[in-house]
């Protein structure tokens, strides 16, 4: 139970931020940074993913709770992560709306994920 109180005041914390960046009252944002950047983070993390195999897949986001058992929270993490890379526009939004879609059916309402809609 206090986890669960515990990743709740994370997320509250994360939804204030977003809101106060939307109203100017805080500067700056995700940097933005290259596939490349990611997949050398996810290699000295020793993350076992491959990014351009993801990626490649033709539902990553299936791919990546089905096949790699990502939990909800690191799927939040890595289309936030994605979002704010190099990588094509079209495939933003589809990996965005598909992450969203699968959330918000499991009744995970991404505070951090919603907040990209509307940039």
């Amino acid at each position: 139970m206090e986890d669960y109180i515990l990743r709740e005041i994370d997320r509250l914390g994360e939804m204030l931020l977003m809101i106060a960046r939307k109203l100017g009252l805080l500067d700056g944002d995700t940097p933005d940074y290259s596939l490349v950047d990611v997949n050398d983070e996810f290699d000295k993390a020793n993350l076992p993913l491959d990014l351009d195999a993801v990626l490649h897949q033709e539902n990553p986001v299936w791919y990546l709770v089905e096949t790699e058992k990502i939990s909800d929270h690191g799927l939040e993490t890595f289309i936030d992560i994605l979002f704010h890379s190099d990588l094509d526009e079209n495939k933003k939004a589809a990996l965005l709306n598909d992450a969203l879609a699968y959330l918000d059916g499991k009744g995970y309402f991404s505070f951090r994920l919603h907040s990209l809609c509307g940039n």
